[in-house]
């Protein structure tokens, strides 16, 4: 009985088949099918289930793992399940780290995998983090100025925009055009993209000379590629505009007069106090843009009717805005006019947007207004409605709000008032000595 007994665990033992590698390429290939093609919910089950057979063959720490867990933790942050991919992503990095080392090319993925996820959750200091640690193994493997690192530089560099690194946001701006250039040479039209991004950020930072020579050079390039190529003139021709448009607006702002600068203007001529080369650098780019292309000629006619009515011309920019709302109606979404949107605005002295240097003895407050935007694009009724920050703080943003400049909502195809409008200005004060 007792030879019986265990001929019959054998053989019981026999019936169940050992996971081979042929069962989990199997499984990984459905598993990719699924996710190639969106499928999120039905991808899931199958990377779970191709980390179970990974387990089996060959034990649960086993780096042969890593693959399996970052297909799981990915496709739950394609399903916005945060919690759960930081999780999965977190046990990758430990699993590769205790059996290999800091300079691991298997930690490429799960550290630009965690760096996302804690980005999407606001997690903007620990994103930078991991980001930056994963481009440094990158550059570490693969050359300074390697390619692929350009999808882990893009969310760094978006990481830091929200911690207001500035000095850092500049560095990574500029590092990605040189990598785009050392990729692709410095007049492939590939390189428009980081000089246009980066151009954004001078502009964003108040440097419009700094910027427009950028959105310049991007311009140049995309002349050069030929006709085929002209579509990506459009962006730097309006950002060349743009930056013509709130250089003035903004010195305009900086002038201690208290005068309305935005006030229509009595001729045409007065146009001039706007750099010409603006409003030439929006009619090339409507020129350039296919007559069926409504939401991007949308776009530009925005650009133009700002241009005018930053420079007083009311009529012709209400006019300008017009023709945008038709292009966008005829393109499918008129969102873009649906909300009034500030065109000149200069922040306060203590405005965090204008911190340099070291902020460590400062504290942060706020200040959040609102107020009336008319159908002309001005601003009335300005209060305060929640504030932490000191009088004279509150007192310079309601004075700001008053003297910035809206482009109006408009509703089918007019302008009209817009009413609780409002806005939150972040401020730094000194901290008090304890």
């Amino acid at each position: 009985m007792r030879v019986a007994g265990i001929v019959a665990i054998g053989l019981l033992c026999g019936s169940v088949a050992a996971v081979t590698d042929a069962d989990r390429v199997q499984v990984y290939h459905e598993f990719r099918a699924e996710f190639d093609a969106r499928r999120y919910p039905e991808a899931l089950p199958l990377a779970e289930k191709l980390v179970t057979l990974t387990e089996e063959q060959y034990g649960p720490t086993d780096r042969s793992l890593a693959i399996p867990l970052c297909n799981v933790a990915t496709t739950q942050y394609r399903l916005h399940d945060y919690k759960s991919a930081e999780e999965t992503y977190l046990r990758t990095v430990k699993i590769v780290e205790d059996s290999g080392g800091g300079a691991d090319r298997a930690l490429l993925r799960p550290l630009h995998g965690l760096g996302a996820t804690y980005f999407a959750t606001h997690q903007y200091e620990d994103a930078a983090l991991m980001l930056k640690r994963a481009l440094d193994l990158s550059r570490n493997l693969d050359g300074l100025f390697n390619l692929e690192q350009m999808s882990i530089l893009d969310p760094l560099i978006d990481s830091l925009v929200a911690l207001n690194r500035n000095d850092e946001v500049e560095r990574a701006y500029d590092y990605s055009v040189r990598v785009a250039e050392a990729a692709y040479g410095k007049s492939d039209v590939r390189v428009v993209r980081p000089l246009d991004r980066s151009a954004r950020w001078q502009e964003k930072m108040g440097r419009y000379p700094t910027a427009r020579i950028l959105y310049a050079r991007a311009l140049t390039i995309a002349e050069q590629a030929g006709p085929s190529q002209v579509v990506n003139t459009v962006e730097p021709l309006e950002g060349i505009a743009r930056t013509y448009r709130l250089e003035f607006v903004n010195s305009e702002a900086d002038k201690t007069d208290t005068t309305d600068v935005y006030a229509p203007s009595r001729s045409a001529d007065d146009t001039q106090r706007l750099n010409p080369d603006g409003e030439r650098a929006i009619l090339m780019a409507l020129k350039a843009l296919e007559p069926g292309d409504h939401m991007r000629r949308g776009t530009a006619f925005v650009e133009l009717g700002d241009w005018y009515l930053s420079g007083g011309l009311q009529n012709r920019g209400l006019a300008a805005y017009r023709r945008a709302w038709k292009e966008f109606e005829l393109g499918g979404s008129t969102a873009t006019l649906a909300a009034p949107r500030q065109l000149a605005y200069r922040a306060p002295l203590a405005a965090v947007s204008r911190a340099k240097g070291d902020r460590d003895n400062l504290e942060e407050h706020f200040v959040e207004v609102s107020f009336t935007v008319s159908s002309e694009g001005r601003t009335a009724d300005v209060t305060t409605v929640d504030t932490d920050a000191p009088p004279p703080q509150q007192k310079a943003v309601l004075f700001a709000i008053r003297r910035a400049r809206y482009a109006p909502r408009f509703e089918n195809g007019d302008a009209v008032e817009t009413t609780g409008v409002r806005f939150r200005e972040r401020l730094l004060t000194a901290a008090p000595h304890r």
